[in-house]
């Protein structure tokens, strides 16, 4: 699977318990799979190199789904 960087926000959206995604600079919604505790903070500001998953969905219909490679914390 091809890797890709992603520069955006975190955020939390509200759907059944909740989720935990990123919003990308380019408006992008990516839902990652297995979310590192240490980004859930909303308005985080992340660099992340991801991979998409292509083989699955998700149930809450916000993002496409996601494997963080690597992230970095961004000021």
């Amino acid at each position: 699977m091809k890797q890709f960087t992603i520069e955006g926000k975190v955020v939390f959206q509200d759907i059944e318990d909740g989720i935990w995604g990123i919003t990308g600079a380019d408006g992008a919604k990516w839902l990652p799979v297995h979310f590192p505790s240490s980004l859930k903070k909303k308005g985080l500001k992340v660099r992340v190199i991801a991979q998409e998953r292509d083989d699955m969905v998700s149930s809450f219909q916000w993002g496409t789904p996601i494997r963080i490679l690597s992230f970095q914390i961004l000021k």
